[in-house]
């Protein structure tokens, strides 16, 4: 999968995923001029401000007032263009999911929707700024695509990726510096996920930034003995259905990870979908019915269990009290 070789090591490149973003939609409003940027006064810590200076008849600051944000977004959508809309998730979709229902999902109108600084590990700004209900707001929407990328790298390629498509799209980012792992030569495509690490004891779902925290978790768990296969699902509406199914035949136990509410999340879409398919006992990580806390974004995901070492724990514990289905 054209993974760098020091997974687990301190000294890996840390950038965060928006920045990522920032360059993406800067190259891909060189490519493309119907795309036009959209911002809520948020312009350099959603790293919009590349493309604002390269294209400013193409930026537009609404200010401080994301319902208008998305709603002039939807109204230049219907007009031709491709409108990028970026604030931080708290605010949206947190602030303006109802315009967003109303204007773009209803009338089937293909904004990408940036929502930057999700998950707890913004960090200090607090339980008000960790956005956590995101995916589940978002991937319960109809005529919505719903992306999480895994690092800065990714972000790139998704952003470039969705500038392409005629659908609404939700992109969901994180504030905090993260592992950079994977590599131009990594495959991406909208709709695929992609077995990252082979295994058959247990199988290891990821999505966003936690994919990183899962194959670390794979590194901890074959010292016990315990082959993991991690499969990274950047794309968690449309859920690849297939590569989801075939990951949990081939292991017969299934653990979920993600910065998110549990609850409507990307668990859940998983076990949704394994209920149909191929019912068996999920053993869902996350954020559970709760809100986070202020602190540094390594010591909130250490204060969640969602490091690497919590996840090989926790799915060591499912491994010795769950049966492997289908075997």
């Amino acid at each position: 999968m054209h993974l760098v070789k020091n997974i687990g090591d301190k000294d890996i490149k840390q950038e965060a995923n928006r920045k990522g973003f920032g360059r993406g939609l800067l190259e891909a409003g060189r490519q493309d001029n119907k795309i036009v940027a959209l911002c809520a006064d948020l312009t350099e810590s959603t790293q919009i401000l590349h493309f604002a200076e390269a294209f400013p008849e193409r930026y537009f600051n609404v200010g401080v007032a994301e319902q208008n944000l998305v709603t002039v977004a939807s109204g230049m959508a219907a007009m031709g263009k491709i409108p990028f809309a970026s604030s931080y998730a708290a605010f949206c979709p947190g602030r303006c999911w109802e315009q967003i229902r109303t204007t773009i999902a209803l009338n089937e109108q293909p904004v990408k929707l940036i929502g930057s600084h999700a998950g707890i590990s913004v960090g200090p700004d607090g339980a008000t700024h960790q956005m956590l209900e995101d995916i589940a707001l978002m991937r319960t929407m109809p005529n919505m695509v719903v992306v999480a990328p895994s690092d800065s790298i990714e972000a790139e390629k998704a952003t470039k990726a969705i500038a392409k498509v005629n659908n609404a799209v939700y992109m969901r980012l994180s504030r905090a510096d993260s592992p950079v792992f994977t590599t131009e030569q990594t495959p991406f495509e909208l709709g695929k996920a992609y077995i990252y690490h082979e295994g058959a004891d247990i199988a290891i779902m990821a999505t966003g930034t936690m994919t990183y925290q899962a194959l670390v978790a794979a590194k901890v768990l074959k010292d016990s003995g315990i082959s993991a296969l991690v499969l990274h699902v950047p794309t968690i509406k449309p859920l690849d259905e297939s590569a989801v199914v075939e990951a949990a035949k081939k292991c017969g136990r299934v653990v979920t990870v993600e910065e998110a509410q549990i609850a409507g999340g990307f668990g859940s879409a998983v076990t949704e979908l394994l209920s149909e398919f191929l019912p068996m006992p999920i053993l869902r990580l996350g954020m559970k019915d709760r809100f986070g806390e202020s602190g540094e974004p390594n010591e909130l995901l250490d204060h969640f269990g969602l490091l690497g070492e919590h996840i090989a724990k926790s799915a060591k514990q499912w491994c010795e009290r769950m049966p492997q289905f289908y075997r």
